[in-house]
């Protein structure tokens, strides 16, 4: 071997070494979401989540976003990332309840969990083991991404003043929030975004929820329902969610591992953190511009109350992961609503009367 060679072996390997195991392992992933692309919030960060998980991992992977729609319809995104016709997802976890009932509790459930308090719930009392256990065999890696916050209880055509006004009533309602309007007399129906202002315009529905002001406001729900009631005793808190194929997962380096995890991570902060602000906003500027947001008549209250009771209690039967989850979920209500009640609860009524807000 002449000095050449020798020398241009050891150039080369030492190249080898001195490039970082996280650029030998380039890979293209498909991301796949369930809200439209560009769409305030939730769309939105589908998108900023691929463009982390890529930015994060140098293009060692490197991930294509795809909108609700463009590959899969708005709630087949699960069965997608399941299947593997994508390797990961973005989302509503209880758009695939139908397939997998647990999913609710990693959603919102009536009456529950808050935007804080799932996320301690998941990432500090054992909520992500239940996730984990509840979606393998589905062939899914879940982690949280996001968070609406409390959303808005709908638009309405005409007011409700009791609740012989809803008797009848067409409504899009998603979630468990669908079966308490049933019991209640309501008929419901849930529909993906894009269906959601021509039904409401049409009159195919009489009222529909969504999420809150800013993306109520961007789907053009107020320029067709001026009755806006306040908030969505069904969601006070839904998750949003990042699922990973488990295959694509297993195969994954441990650094690669941690940088989709804490992409998910860093994008749920960037999502709840705009949901703050924005609904902030435009809930200002829809008063400005005279809607009048109100809360559900009293005998409305009590009446969703008591249905939800019934549907939360029937909700699990039947299902040994759904059983197993409740328990627990619901102990934690207890937990959180009396540190919530003494600080936050108190805080808020303390801010009113320096404020008078």
């Amino acid at each position: 071997m002449d000095r050449r060679t020798l020398l241009g072996g050891a150039a080369a390997g030492a190249a080898a070494l001195a490039t970082p195991a996280i650029a030998q392992d380039k890979r293209t992933l498909k991301l796949i979401g369930a809200f439209p692309r560009g769409f305030p919030g939730v769309g939105q960060g589908a998108e900023r989540l691929a463009e982390r998980i890529t930015t994060l991992s140098d293009g060692a992977l490197t991930v294509q976003y795809f909108g609700g729609g463009e590959l899969v319809p708005p709630f087949g995104v699960n069965d997608a990332i399941s299947s593997g016709a994508g390797d990961i997802g973005h989302g509503a976890a209880y758009f695939a309840a139908g397939k997998i009932k647990s999913t609710m509790y990693f959603t919102t459930m009536p009456y529950g969990l808050s935007a804080a308090e799932i996320s301690g719930w998941v990432q500090h009392g054992g909520g992500q083991a239940l996730w984990d256990e509840a979606y393998a065999p589905f062939n899914l890696k879940p982690f949280p991404s996001g968070n609406s916050m409390a959303q808005a209880g709908g638009w309405f055509k005409k007011p409700i003043n009791s609740l012989d006004d809803l008797q009848g009533l067409k409504m899009r309602i998603a979630g468990l929030g669908g079966a308490i309007m049933q019991e209640i007399g309501v008929s419901t129906v849930n529909l993906p975004p894009p269906e959601i202002f021509p039904a409401l315009e049409t009159g195919v529905v009489d009222a529909a929820e969504f999420v809150g002001p800013w993306n109520d406001v961007a789907l053009g729900l107020s320029k067709v329902a001026p009755n806006y009631y306040m908030p969505a005793p069904h969601e006070p808190g839904p998750m949003l969610e990042c699922i990973v194929n488990l295959d694509v997962w297993n195969s994954l380096s441990p650094t690669h591992k941690a940088i989709i995890e804490n992409a998910a991570l860093a994008q749920s902060e960037e999502t709840i953190s705009a949901y703050a602000y924005n609904n902030a906003i435009v809930l200002d500027q829809l008063v400005q511009g005279g809607v009048k947001p109100s809360a559900f008549p009293d005998d409305v209250t009590k009446a969703m109350g008591e249905a939800a009771k019934k549907v939360i209690a029937e909700y699990p039967k039947g299902d040994p992961m759904s059983e197993k989850i409740h328990d627990a979920y619901f102990e934690y209500i207890k937990k959180c609503a009396a540190v919530g009640n003494i600080m936050e609860g108190q805080m808020y009524k303390d801010r009113a009367v320096v404020w008078g807000v």
